[in-house]
């Protein structure tokens, strides 16, 4: 493709408005890794179940590349929000910093999965003009609609780069990971660590497992009463962090029903009777910890339902990866390691973009420089 001039971007609104072939295609296509997360039937889920509406404050918005010919090859997952919250890059402060100076940062245009702090595609297009003309037209969009900026969060890098020409400001994140160095087994995995790092690993294992059963579930055999009690976990442990959890019930209904051989299930059982619970999905190239909750307290028990369990599955799977969600600082001592996010932000105030660009000139760097001092602190044997 020469240019953008063959091409229209549209608002399609809800994502019942698009085929669901049509979205995978771009969303998902056979070249790339497969991002559950990108799938029309996770996001629609958000819509059908009333999480990602705009009665939450996540109306959709998503934006569609056509070609003159009508075939369409683009699309962008967008939302028009009056909050900043479910994002997991946090902008309150700039948000007040504009509503200090008398200005209204809501609403505003984010590009994201809802409530999933994973990193992935954002903008899908195989044609870099395609890709430009997406990220301009949600910048024409909040023109339009008095928007005051628009924010595309944990892309990837090199999107993020290819952003950055026209005004869209690149924002480092940093997240834990762990990385498959061609395990086996979990006990190769503990090899590699220090003698008292593995040692302590045993121990919580042994820990938590005393008088502990546990379960791993998928598909067909997440029963109705499995989702229950994960659903109860799930309120438990977002009432207490969020004060008001994002998802209800039927999202997970939903999600059982359209990618439950995409979910794993883990629950814990003490004398018959489950206790604790941990939702996972699985990706091309990572396992997805997502939610966990739990009903009684066992030492360890949230290490090992959370990160253990999760390696066994994706040393089992031959999977690169595990990603175990947001923040954490106590994952680097179970073999998480520090991993960059990206996110890209385009502000139309201009002094609130000058602001902004200064803080994250300074933001950068400091991030950049704890993941390197946390790196001196992986579990992991030293090496000459």
């Amino acid at each position: 493709m020469d240019g953008t001039d063959a091409l229209s971007i549209s608002v399609i609104g809800d994502l019942a408005n698009i085929e669901r072939a049509v979205w995978d295609g771009l969303a998902n296509p056979a070249e790339a890794p497969f991002d559950p997360f990108l799938c029309w039937d996770f996001l629609q889920a958000l819509e059908e179940s009333g999480c990602a509406t705009a009665a939450s404050g996540w109306q959709p918005a998503h934006l569609i590349a056509r070609e003159a010919g009508g075939a369409i090859v683009g699309a962008m997952p967008l939302y028009a929000k009056d909050h900043s919250y479910g994002e997991y890059v946090f902008d309150h402060a700039w948000a007040d910093a504009l509503h200090r100076a008398g200005g209204a940062y809501y609403p505003k245009l984010q590009c994201a999965v809802p409530f999933t702090p994973v990193p992935g595609r954002r903008i899908f297009a195989r044609d870099a003009a395609v890709e430009v003309a997406l990220a301009q037209g949600a910048i024409g969009l909040a023109q339009r609609a008095g928007a005051s900026s628009v924010h595309a969060t944990f892309a990837s890098e090199a999107q993020c780069q290819r952003l950055a020409p026209l005004g869209y400001l690149t924002r480092v994140g940093l997240q834990y990971h762990w990385f498959n160095r061609d395990y086996s087994s979990f006990a190769d995995f503990l090899a590699d660590l220090s003698s008292q790092k593995r040692k302590t690993i045993r121990r919580e294992r042994e820990r938590a497992s005393e008088g502990v059963r546990i379960k791993r579930l998928q598909g067909d055999d997440i029963k109705a009463h499995d989702w229950d009690f994960f659903f109860r976990c799930y309120m438990d442990t977002g009432s207490r962090k969020w004060g008001s959890p994002y998802l209800n019930r039927q999202f997970f209904d939903l999600l059982g029903e359209r990618m439950g051989d995409k979910c794993v299930l883990f629950v814990a059982e003490c004398d018959g009777a489950p206790i604790a619970s941990a939702l996972n999905l699985i990706g091309g190239e990572a396992l997805y910890g997502r939610y966990w909750g739990r009903v009684a307290d066992v030492p360890f028990l949230h290490f090992e339902l959370c990160y253990y369990q999760a390696i066994d599955v994706a040393i089992e799977l031959k999977l690169p990866r595990v990603e175990a969600g947001a923040q954490g600082d106590h994952k680097l001592a179970r073999g998480y390691v520090p991993a960059p996010t990206y996110s890209a932000h385009w502000i139309a105030h201009p002094g609130l973009r000058t602001a902004i660009a200064h803080y994250l000139n300074a933001e950068t760097p400091a991030i950049v420089n704890e993941a390197e001092v946390l790196a001196e602190h992986t579990p992991f044997r030293k090496t000459d």
